[in-house]
């Protein structure tokens, strides 16, 4: 007798531990192969734009590129700034959570009441309720000027780093700007 499509009614050790192990396999694909570190910080690949329409070019492609990465880098600096406020540093890790559900780790693309939503519309969603929820545990200097350097280092990376050497995606291509080979050019 098959049993396809049919629920489990009891979860047993072996099922928890499979949700692990296939978590601790997301987190490893998701955060550690999809943009490298190294090829971020590739030293090699700085060096001031040749105008500033370069610099629109270069952080057009850079934050459609490491989207993952400029978001892994403001909530460590916004984390880093809670340190010293333990309500606050609770509700952060609460919403790290959702950001590892519903961004970081999603395999499948995210569908609501029957709608696709675009992993852009996630990122602005979550961004937007991790600020309002942290400004409503009365840390709002600290949030301001952590976001302020988080956007500081991101802006100045995005248009520091030429973008010769990345490799987009098609999909990826075609939503962001349709001659990026002509932007690696001018670097």
């Amino acid at each position: 007798m098959t049993t396809y499509g049919t629920i489990p009614t009891s979860s047993s050790p072996s099922t928890n531990l499979e949700f692990i192990s296939r978590a601790k396999q997301r987190i490893k694909a998701g955060l550690g192969t999809r943009r490298p570190w190294k090829v971020m910080f590739n030293f090699r690949s700085f060096a001031l734009p040749a105008g500033f329409p370069d610099a629109i070019a270069r952080f057009r492609v850079n934050i459609g590129y490491f989207r993952m990465n400029y978001a892994i880098v403001v909530l460590l600096i916004l984390f880093l700034s809670l340190l010293w406020h333990p309500i606050s540093l609770i509700v952060f890790v609460v919403l790290i959570a959702l950001w590892l559900f519903l961004y970081f780790l999603r395999d499948e693309p995210l569908v609501i009441a029957g709608r696709l939503i675009d992993d852009r519309v996630v990122l602005i969603v979550m961004a937007v309720l991790t600020v309002v929820l942290l400004l409503l545990t009365n840390v709002t200097l600290n949030i301001v000027v952590a976001l302020l350097i988080g956007a500081g280092l991101l802006v100045a990376h995005a248009a520091l780093r030429k973008t010769d050497d990345l490799f987009l995606d098609e999909e990826e291509a075609s939503g962001l700007m349709p001659n990026v080979a002509t932007t690696g050019a001018s670097s």
